[in-house]
This record gives structure tokens, sequence and C-alpha cells, in this order.
């Protein structure tokens, strides 16, 4: 009896005592609180950790945390004023029409949830916020990065290998990632084409493509990719980069065709599977089956306004598959069909030099 009195008497002592620190830090005034000192060392500990584990997570982390799939990939585009503004004769821009093939894509726009667009300069970031996508802001020194980056000057070099300095960044996080030019249009859902093994660590489009997905023969581009993360592709990425300056006058992607012709991919034990252009297609070798084409990429092409031009050209030829479709269900998707693309005309002008005036 004497033990039951005092195990209540202790349990009141404690609840008491218990009752009073929680009314001292909740409800007690800090100015009339005797134990201030006591309240901010005791009561705002959870505050301080809960600080501590936020600086751990950066802006970069918290957006690929937003964007990702639940196996850690996201699709990553960047793109800067020049891709994202118009100009004065222009009725659109080249992120509306890449954001557009996800619409009209087949099984493509569920994958808008997982799409980060890089921008380089705080107009690019501001219309893509307004666009409300997942959006991260990369500082590039030293580049003039709001102007259109004509391919093979100075700046759009500087650009490209910025470029794979973050991608380097993202692999080290633990992401896959999707790598995709702005000026690649999603007609449907490249997973379905890309090898589900994770034994494959990089599968990459082509300019042109010989038949063989193993050969090292193909011509490579990396306006379109897909690689995980481990520790044969981060050691890529790192040779790579580290390239940079030693590769004057070379874009990353001439400098990554060096490596693989070198035998860096044989080195590291590289799984990697080059992609058919009748799938993975682009303006330098077209796909020739519709019922097939995955994407289509601006590839061959030098200035942005040209490739708005053309790729607005494929997308109404694409409708006009689509609605042909609607139109006739008995059309055979099993079947060959051979596309007949509209010509790449203003790409194909891109090349041309400028008609200057001559005086007399």
């Amino acid at each position: 009896m004497d033990i039951s009195k005092n195990s209540l008497y202790n349990f009141g002592v404690v609840s008491l005592l218990f009752s009073g620190v929680l009314y001292i830090c909740i409800w007690s005034p800090p100015n009339t609180n005797p134990l201030l000192l006591f309240q901010e060392s005791a009561c705002l500990r959870s505050t301080s950790f809960t600080h501590t584990t936020d600086l751990v997570i950066d802006d970069l982390e918290a957006v690929l945390q937003k964007a990702s799939m639940p196996n850690k990939t996201v699709i990553i585009a960047v793109v800067n004023k020049a891709y994202v503004e118009q100009t004065v004769e222009a009725d659109t821009t080249m992120l509306d029409i890449f954001l557009e093939s996800f619409w009209l894509g087949e099984g493509t726009i569920q994958l808008l949830d997982h799409l980060l667009i890089v921008a380089v300069d705080q107009t690019a970031y501001d219309r893509c916020m307004f666009k409300r996508l997942h959006c991260y802001r990369l500082v590039t020194d030293g580049v003039d990065v709001a102007r259109e980056k004509v391919y093979m000057s100075r700046d759009f070099i500087k650009m490209m290998w910025r470029r794979t300095q973050f991608l380097l960044d993202v692999l080290k996080r633990g992401y896959n990632f999707i790598f995709t030019d702005t000026d690649v249009i999603w007609l449907r859902n490249p997973f379905t084409r890309l090898s589900k093994k994770e034994t494959v660590d990089l599968q990459m489009s082509v300019d042109t493509y010989n038949g063989d997905p193993r050969s090292q023969d193909n011509l490579i581009n990396t306006g379109f990719y897909f690689v995980r993360s481990n520790n044969k592709t981060i050691s890529l990425f790192t040779t790579w980069y580290g390239m940079k300056d030693n590769s004057t006058g070379k874009k990353d992607q001439d400098v990554l065709l060096e490596l693989m012709t070198q035998g860096l991919f044989k080195k590291l034990r590289l799984r990697v599977r080059f992609l058919p252009t009748l799938y993975f297609s682009g303006f330098c070798e077209n796909s020739k089956d519709i019922w097939s084409v995955t994407t289509v990429h601006s590839n061959c092409c030098r200035h942005v306004d040209a490739k708005v031009q053309d790729l607005k050209a494929v997308l109404r030829d694409w409708k006009r598959f689509k609605e042909a479709k609607v139109k006739n269900p008995r059309m055979a998707p099993n079947r060959t069909m051979v596309t007949r693309w509209s010509k790449h005309i203003a790409c194909f002008n891109s090349w041309k030099p400028p008609n200057n005036n001559l005086r007399n």
C-alpha cells in the first residue's frame, strides 16, 4: 500500500514538473519568463537541429528531389534568354515548341512532372518559373549567357563545358538523367525505347546510325542521352570535364568523341548503347517510320530562328499524322510507313554565308 502511494506521489511530482517546463517553453511570454536562459538552451534545441538539417539540402538538391522519379531519374534541359524570349518577328520560342511537343506527344504529358529546366540567365529563370516548371538557376561566369550562342562560337563552347560540369554534379548526387537539348521535340515517351537494364551505363543519340547499337564508329550527338549514376559514369564525366582547358576550340561533344575513340569507354568498362535514328531522329538523318519515331532533334542546323521554323514544320507533320489516324483507325501501326517530313529549308539556309551588300 505504501509503495502504491509513493508511486502515485512520484508520478504526480514528475507530471507537475513536466507541465511547468511545457508552460515555460510554450505559453510563458519571453519578457516575463524567469527561466529565459533555460528556455533558449532547452526549448529551442529542436529548432536548431532542424536548421542544421536544412543546410545540407541546397537549392539544386531540393529541386532534384521534387523533379525526380521514384528511381532517382530526372529529365534535364538547359535554356537561356534566346530560347525563351520572342523576337519582334517571331510568334513563338524554342522553349514553347519544346513544351508543346510534350502536350502533342503520345505518353509524354506526365513526363513534364520530371523535367528540370536549368536556366543560365535571369530572364530564362523567370520565364521558367512563370510556366510553373521545376527550375534551377545556373551561374556561368565570364559568358554573356543571355544572347544566342552561335554554333562553335567561343561563348557557345564555354556554355557547353559549364553544362558538362553541372551534369557531373548531378551524377555525384546519385541521380540518373536524360539530358535533352531544348531543340529536341518529344513525340513519344523515350523510356519505352531505352534499355531498362541497369547494367547499361550510357545510351546516346547519334547524327548518323551505322546499324550497330554497340559500334563506337557511330557519330555521337550529346543533344540527347540517358546516363545512370555510378562510379563508371562519374569517372567518365570527371575525365571529360577535366579536358576542358586542353581542348581549345573544341566543344564538349568533340572531346567526348575523341575520348571514346582513344579507348576510354573500354578502359572504364562502360556499357554504352547508341540509339537508332529510326527512333531518335534528327535533321542530319530523318526517321523513315512515323509509327516509331520518338524524338526529333534539329541537329545539323546553325541558328535558333532556323531551328524554330523547321521544328514548327515537324510538329505540323506530326499533327497531320495524328489526325489521319483518327480519321482512319484501320491504319496499321505495325507496318512501316514512309514519313514525308517537310524539308528543313531554314536549317539548310542557316549554313549559307550572310549576304553582305558590297559598296561600289
